[in-house]
């Protein structure tokens, strides 16, 4: 069992599920992680079962904030640590060499499909990019903008069709100014073989990534995503505390952190809002909630019933039960920056990035930010993986024992003979291999997905 000295309940750590550490009258607050998380809906025995049937949440609405900074000292450290990675033409790094193909419509999902297979591109299908209007085609741009920019791609086919909206002329306005050498583009209907082209240009993108070699790269440039689905009770415990440790290391060297899940930030917003750098960030803060709450109402939909049936299985009750284990993978470090969908990480730090907690568009959401790897806490298990490494962090042994090929790190160590040091050491050690090019599980087993936001208008 685990619990924090303020708590009213303890945690099995078999099973991920509360009980009652004292007797709980009925309205009285249930505090897990030292902070409220619902009200007791009946008298509650020590030793009960505390769960859904005795427990509704406490948050309703938008709510009012004040600004009060809080520092958590976390140090700023010169390191010299460093990982094999590729220096781009204008300076940016990667810690992969691949070849995309980036479709501008899904209409030519099978055409990537057949390119990937004879030249060994990596392609993401998905079924955007015709028929969206507005804000709603923008968003896919704003997510395809990213792909395309990113660094861990050596060489990119952008692969059109033709007739769609987001056709590759409209595209390359959005793009801006390209690398020729590093981006070439294929409408298919402009081709009698859109194969043998589309092979030609890969082939001509090979040989320009074969120009890049590894190189040893500072610790200070690397990013990262910060992402946890198929949640459980031991979530907040293990493997979100253990990123959270990670990831005030890693921005103690210089680098870059992202915390995304907006809806899983309800009922813990105030521990990111008192670490907002300035008042700019901090209003920025409050608009990313606030904005996201409005978001669910306008659409008809109730804030705070977000944990899935996954995550109630796993022992979670309350959108602020799963929230205050959600954004203990932000660590305690200063939030310098709040991005918009589609925006691009830019600050040494923190930041945090407006979208949905739906796992597979929270991973795009996150590679197309720009970082290079994404750190996914699971304690139910998932095998998803986004179009750059999506390191699989356990919860607990039995879900890294039964499914190891999934499963890159086993964060219930904490729960035996290791302190939280010792294994952010371990992790950060696995995570500089990963960053010189040791294959997540996600990458061996060539699971690599994208999904795009959508709120907008089809034809």
């Amino acid at each position: 069992m685990l619990i924090n000295k303020l708590d009213n309940v303890e945690v099995n750590t078999e099973n991920g599920h509360k009980y009652a550490r004292f007797d709980i009258k009925k309205g009285e607050n249930i505090i897990k992680y030292g902070s409220p998380i619902g009200h007791a809906t009946e008298d509650i025995k020590k030793g009960d079962h505390v769960h859904s049937h005795n427990v509704k949440t406490n948050l309703s609405g938008n709510l009012e904030y004040t600004y009060n900074f809080k520092d958590y000292g976390i140090p700023k450290i010169n390191s010299d640590l460093t990982f094999d990675g590729y220096v781009r033409e204008n300076g940016d790094v990667g810690i992969r060499n691949e070849i995309w193909i980036v479709n501008t419509v899904g209409c030519v999902n099978k055409i990537a499909e057949k390119l990937s297979k004879i030249t060994g591109a990596k392609n993401f299908p998905h079924p955007f990019g015709c028929s969206q209007l507005g804000d709603d085609q923008t968003k896919t741009q704003q997510i395809l903008r990213g792909m395309v920019n990113h660094p861990n791609a050596a060489g990119v086919l952008v692969l059109g069709l033709g007739c769609e909206n987001n056709n590759i002329g409209v595209f390359t306005a959005v793009l801006g100014e390209i690398n020729e050498n590093r981006v070439r583009f294929l409408n298919c209907q402009d081709f009698e073989d859109e194969i043998a082209e589309g092979v030609r240009l890969i082939n001509e993108l090979k040989a320009y990534a074969d120009t890049f070699k590894k190189q040893k790269i500072s610790i200070s440039r690397l990013r990262i995503g910060l992402k946890c689905g198929g949640s459980d009770g031991l979530s907040g415990i293990t493997a979100n505390p253990l990123v959270g440790s990670l990831s005030d290391k890693i921005i103690s060297y210089g680098g870059s952190c992202v915390l995304t899940e907006v809806p899983e930030m309800f009922g813990a917003e105030h521990l990111l809002m008192e670490r907002a750098e300035n008042k700019a960030i901090f209003d920025k803060t409050v608009a990313l909630i606030n904005n996201f709450k409005d978001y669910f109402t306008r659409h008809n939909q109730v804030i705070y019933e977000n944990p899935s049936p996954g995550n109630k299985a796993g022992g979670i009750t309350t959108l602020e039960e799963k929230s205050l284990g959600c954004v203990q993978k932000g660590g305690l470090s200063t939030v310098v920056d709040v991005l918009d969908y589609g925006d691009t990480v830019t600050k040494n730090g923190l930041s945090l990035l407006n979208g949905p907690g739906n796992d597979i568009v929270a991973v795009t959401n996150l590679m197309a930010a720009g970082v290079h790897m994404i750190l996914f806490t699971t304690g139910r298990g998932t095998p998803l993986g986004s179009a750059v490494p999506t390191v699989k962090v356990a919860t607990n042994n039995l879900l890294a024992a039964k499914k190891s090929n999934w499963i890159d790190f086993d964060a219930s160590a904490l729960l035996g003979d290791k302190t939280m040091e010792q294994l952010t050491e371990e992790f950060l050690t696995y995570i500089l291999k990963v960053a010189s090019g040791e294959e997540t599980k996600n990458e061996i087993n060539d699971y690599r997905e994208i999904s795009i936001f959508k709120d907008g208008v089809t034809l």
